[in-house]
């Protein structure tokens, strides 16, 4: 507290990002990043975009990329948006379309942000309850509301809602935006995007990173897509706070990896699949684990209690996420790494057991 502060200041709650120790030898499987570099293509750009032009601003609409990203998702330019990575894309959505009259709406377990930027920009809200199985039931959002967001897949709990529910939603949801925050959706399977469903709703926006599944969680570019209008309310609030978020750096390795289509899809498919190998050992291990389509599972063992266990693999040098919040305080939430990230994972967990 500070009697430089402005009085707003001291009612904030600020969010807590994931941990990134720098510890040497970690097994880090706590952040949910990629185990696999970039593609090639990506580090080649963004070399060639080191030279004199740094000296210059960079575009500030970033044309390039948002006609790489449109054609992609074929789209046209006006129904793309791009930030410095998603939190910023999602604090401009939070200020656009969320100060209104009614509380917004997204589920009790979810990205402990959301609140945050409720917070920051004096937004009431409500908090929806998932399912004792944790699933996400949107029949409960046929409310009176001043918006809706929620993951897809969630975080923390990776459970994926179809496209059939959430196009139910918007059919009965026409006054106010709906906000698919799809972080992790390139590990689900193929089609599962709310981006199917844009040129139908005006009033859907579905945002994406490039954090996760192309590997660049540390150049951060996060992207919405949404209808001309939607865009456009973004823009007006972008420009009125940074207009250019994205450097040289930024906008040439957003490029490269949308193009690599190929690199991509083998890197998502060895993360998938080492999804499913990893979820298979650690119910051999008796934990239970939900059903995921990101690139993290939520798992909670029969008779060892969830922060002891994280504690005990910390120990060993191996982070895994442990969140002290009711309803999933005996989960852990683990990234899926490499195989051989894993199969230590893995070992220490049954070392643990043993000992």
């Amino acid at each position: 507290m500070s009697k430089y502060w402005s009085d707003f200041v001291a009612t904030l709650d600020p969010y807590t990002p994931g941990e990134q120790p720098a510890v040497q030898n970690l097994t880090k499987l706590n952040t949910n990043e990629n185990p696999y570099p970039p593609s090639p293509r990506v580090l080649a750009a963004m070399q060639q975009s080191i030279n004199g032009n740094v000296r210059l601003y960079p575009p500030p609409n970033a044309d390039k990329l948002k006609q790489t990203i449109a054609d992609y998702h074929q789209l046209s330019v006006a129904q793309v948006f791009v930030g410095n990575g998603s939190d910023e894309v999602l604090a401009h959505v939070f200020n656009a379309f969320f100060r209104q009259s009614q509380p917004i709406l997204f589920p009790d377990i979810s990205y402990s942000f959301y609140p945050v930027y409720c917070g920051l920009y004096t937004i009431d809200y409500k908090t929806l309850p998932l399912a004792e199985d944790f699933s996400l039931n949107l029949d409960d959002y046929a409310r009176a509301n001043g918006g809706i967001i929620f993951p897809n897949p969630n975080a923390p709990t990776g459970r994926l809602v179809g496209l059939n529910a959430i196009e139910k939603l918007l059919q009965v949801n026409s006054q106010s935006v709906v906000v698919v925050d799809e972080a992790y959706i390139d590990f689900a399977d193929t089609g599962s995007s709310a981006v199917a469903l844009l040129q139908r709703y005006d009033n859907l926006l579905v945002v994406q990173t490039m954090s996760k599944s192309r590997s660049l969680a540390g150049l951060r570019i996060g992207y919405a897509m949404g209808s001309a209008e939607l865009i456009e309310g973004l823009e007006r609030i972008k420009n009125s706070f940074n207009s250019y978020p994205l450097g040289h750096v930024q906008l040439a390795a957003g490029v490269a990896a949308i193009e690599d289509e190929d690199y991509y899809q083998e890197m998502r498919q060895r993360v998938i699949a080492s999804r499913e190998t990893l979820t298979q050992s650690l119910q051999s291990l008796g934990f239970d684990v939900l059903p995921s389509a990101a690139n993290f599972v939520f798992a909670r063992h029969n008779s060892h209690g969830a922060e002891a266990l994280a504690q005990a693999l910390r120990d060993k040098k191996v982070i895994v996420r442990h969140f002290k919040k009711p309803r999933i305080e005996g989960f852990l939430r683990i990234t899926v790494g490499s195989d051989t990230e894993n199969a230590l994972l893995i070992d220490t967990l049954t070392a643990i057991f043993e000992g």
